[in-house]
């Protein structure tokens, strides 16, 4: 991960995640300065000749028939910070607290907001100082009131974590050494508008799937092996009568990951095909890469994007003020409905693979991989838990953005509802990581049923010594919660992956 990114040129979801998570330090371009300041002096220009604006000389939603001199248009724009804190609930995450900065940063410094650099530089600051800003997380239908909680606090107000104590938005200022901000025209509007928190949310969601779906492919790996499976499903002939491009990269990683396994040359030819949660690897987690992949494709065109109302487009001769909608959340919100149903397909394959791992009639190992079933009861309860998290996984799927409640007095009578779409996309990411790890806990613990002088593939090798370093092979009843947390940690910080990686090279 970068230490300091430069915001001024499209960023990808790995700088997104750098800075939001990891805490990397930003930066502004010459460029990204120059764009801001030019926007700004139009809106202080058309604000000077009482243009109308939508939001900046006029009121808000439904009230935007309503004038606003020039003189009250600095105190509008802290109105709305203090009538839009209204989200409830637990508190985001520090992560999407930071992501949603990092999105008004990119989302006004297109150049097309008119609000000043100072205003940007607060937020700057704020990621720089790790200052993050107390956001309730319920209540929104795309932006609005988490995004203005976040705001108050660059007015002095709202409440902020600084060095982990949760401070008064002032305190918590003076002691980070930031100096509190008095908003004027289009300011506080463009604070509040926008994809930010469902962009946020949406980037730091995929960024864990797609590392999930990377996982997984090793994962179901193991679970292949472990149950002496058939390699000709993965063929590269199969998957050209079939040529979906994810499909055969899952097929390709899966025969890598396998090349040089002693146990699939010795069971080669010894039944016709295996159940589908083995057999169909290469299909299913094709398709979920491919939706996943369509994600991040839409997710880092809005990562890059103005979704500001109104916009000011500053071309020379064309200057202009337009009011539309790019704060319409459908792009994210259902590029993140559908990749939680592509989560969810993954999970449930994965609890089938561990469940044949498990049963003593499918498997051939003793009940629940342990040696003396009955008295100890081994890997069965942890089955029970991916079934649990995957009938909530199922529950999450059903689509937000298919939802309509009108708001602001039927001006904004249709509600894109992408918020909710991005915020369950994070905990769908981090229950398929609790359900792969339990299945990668059941292909750990069925080594010991094994040939022992029949090799494993080099990469399932690899990965296994790692595990066992803390993990141990379980021949009685023991805790296993710990070792399904720390399973899941090397899930969600990639461990597993690059073990793999750097015993085979680069996976699709």
């Amino acid at each position: 991960m970068k230490k300091t990114i430069i915001l001024g040129e499209p960023i990808g979801l790995e700088e997104f995640v750098a800075i939001a998570r990891h805490h990397a330090q930003v930066e502004f371009s010459p460029e990204y300065c120059q764009r801001v300041e030019k926007s700004r002096a139009l809106v202080e220009t058309w604000v000077a000749e009482e243009r109308v604006m939508y939001g900046v000389t006029t009121g808000f939603g439904a009230l935007c028939t309503k004038a606003i001199s020039k003189e009250e248009t600095a105190k509008l724009q802290e109105n709305i910070i203090l009538s839009h804190s209204v989200s409830v609930g637990a508190p985001l995450s520090e992560e999407q607290v930071r992501g949603t900065m990092l999105m008004v940063l990119q989302n006004l410094g297109q150049g097309y907001s008119g609000v000043r650099l100072e205003v940007l530089e607060k937020y700057r600051e704020f990621l720089n100082k790790g200052l993050t800003p107390y956001a309730p997380g319920d209540g929104s239908v795309g932006y609005l009131s988490p995004e203005a909680h976040m705001a108050l606090v660059m007015l002095g107000m709202g409440k902020a974590y600084y060095e982990g104590e949760l401070l008064e938005g002032h305190e918590a200022l003076e002691k980070a050494g930031i100096e509190p901000l008095v908003l004027s025209s289009k300011e506080g509007l463009a604070l509040v508008s926008g994809t930010t928190s469902p962009t946020a949310m949406a980037a730091l969601a995929l960024y864990d799937l797609l590392g999930a779906a990377k996982a997984a492919d090793i994962i179901g790996a193991v679970s292949l092996e472990a149950s002496k499976g058939v390699m000709r499903a993965f063929d590269e002939r199969i998957m050209k009568a079939r040529p979906h491009k994810d499909q055969a990269d899952t097929a390709e990683n899966v025969r890598r990951i396998l090349a040089d396994s002693g146990i699939m040359k010795k069971y080669e030819g010894s039944h016709v095909q295996d159940a589908l949660s083995l057999r169909c690897i290469p299909q299913l987690h094709g398709a979920a890469r491919k939706t996943l992949m369509d994600a991040k494709q839409t997710i880092e065109t809005e990562i890059n994007s103005c979704c500001d109302n109104p916009i000011i487009w500053p071309e020379e001769g064309f200057e202009d003020v337009i009011s539309a909608c790019n704060a319409d959340s459908s792009y994210v919100g259902i590029e993140m409905d559908s990749a939680a149903i592509a989560a969810t397909c993954l999970a449930k394959m994965s609890e089938r693979r561990n469940n044949r791992l498990i049963d003593e009639s499918l498997s051939g190992y003793p009940w629940f991989c342990i040696k003396t079933p009955g008295l100890n009861s081994g890997l069965m309860i942890p089955q029970y838990t991916q079934a649990g998290l995957i009938n909530q996984m199922r529950i999450l799927s059903s689509p937000a953005t298919v939802d309509n409640t009108p708001t602001c007095g039927n001006q904004e009578d249709y509600v894109a509802m992408g918020y909710n779409a991005c915020k369950k996309a994070g905990e769908i990411a981090e229950k398929l990581e609790y359900v792969l790890a339990i299945e990668l806990l059941s292909g750990y613990e069925a080594q010991q049923f094994l040939d022992p002088d029949v090799k494993r593939s080099s990469a399932t090798t690899a990965l296994l010594a790692k595990i066992g370093e803390q993990v141990p092979v379980m021949e009685k009843d023991m805790l296993l919660h710990p070792h399904i947390e720390y399973l899941k940690e090397m899930i969600h910080s990639g461990e597993v992956v690059k073990i793999v990686e750097d015993t085979i090279g680069e996976l699709k």
